[in-house]
């Protein structure tokens, strides 16, 4: 008796979405707009911090050794100072001949004529695990001995910070408005498609149903939809994103920016899209016939 009842309930939660097709058709609507918004300011915001991450990694401290220090060998066991300290990602050694090669590299080779290697130091260029402790770890560097001089861009790494910390305190609020204001249109949608239905709920009622027993099907109606909106979200933002971002590699601007690839976040997308949708539609469902039920 309780199997056929629950399949009766099921049934009429799937009814109910084909009875009232437009706001089906609109809740899911508004499911899948609010997700692609939410979506499409996450992945952005996803992009520029892989893009300020990219620009920290080439943002490098150089430390010269000692010229009192000539002995090759003797320079790079300063590098295993520098490993030992913290907020160190990698250390590479130049030598005063890789330096020299460097420069005549970049510059008119008439520019080092009669000069030799020895008016180079040896030097170790220094990648950071954090740019936000540059400071301190330039003046660790700096009281290592056998260390002359270090050259660190502390502006450019203040500046990055900055963005950094800007881009992801404005994409937290944006993304909780949005959530807040997706709560809020979904569950006002599921309630107006409710409306229509408050005197079938009060003749239930009068006859002896348990709010459960009205509640369910309901609950059911939502779930399917908030299911459908964030599957179809889901596809929509993926479809968007490979063309926006397609456009965006195609042009000048974008052979310089290395997008975050659709595919290396596609099931994070996924589950989170349900998640939400799924979330939304149970509770707009409970919610909408809340006050139905007090008769």
């Amino acid at each position: 008796m309780r199997l056929s009842r629950g399949g009766y309930l099921i049934r009429e939660g799937f009814r109910s979405i084909t009875t009232h097709g437009f706001m089906s058709f609109a809740s899911v609507t508004i499911i899948m707009a609010c997700l692609i918004i939410m979506g499409s300011v996450s992945l952005l915001s996803l992009n520029i911090d892989a893009l300020i991450k990219d620009l920290e990694s080439q943002n490098e401290i150089v430390v010269f050794v000692d010229e009192a220090i000539t002995d090759e060998d003797a320079a790079r066991t300063i590098g295993k100072n520098i490993e030992a300290l913290e907020n160190i990602s990698s250390v590479e050694f130049v030598s005063r001949e890789e330096a020299m090669d460097n420069f005549m590299s970049r510059y008119d080779e008439s520019l080092m004529e009669g000069i030799d290697s020895s008016v180079f130091r040896h030097r170790f260029v220094v990648k950071l695990v954090d740019i936000a402790e540059m400071s301190e770890t330039k003046m660790d560097l700096e009281s290592l001995k056998g260390v002359a001089k270090v050259n660190a861009h502390l502006d450019y790494a203040q500046s990055f910070v900055t963005i950094r910390n800007v881009v992801t305190a404005v994409s937290l609020v944006l993304i909780v408005i949005l959530v807040f204001v997706s709560f809020f249109i979904m569950s006002n949608t599921i309630k107006l498609a409710t409306f229509g239905r408050r005197e079938e709920i009060a003749i239930m009622k009068m006859v002896g149903a348990t709010n459960g027993f009205i509640r369910l099907p309901f609950v059911i109606e939502g779930l399917v939809l908030g299911i459908l909106g964030g599957g179809l979200a889901f596809l929509a933002e993926w479809g968007l994103y490979n063309v926006v971002t397609e456009k965006l590699v195609s042009s000048i601007t974008g052979s310089l920016i290395d997008v975050v690839p659709f595919r290396s976040v596609a099931p994070q997308v996924f589950i989170i899209f349900m998640a939400v949708g799924i979330l939304v539609g149970a509770f707009g469902g409970v919610n909408a016939i809340r006050n139905y039920l007090k008769v």
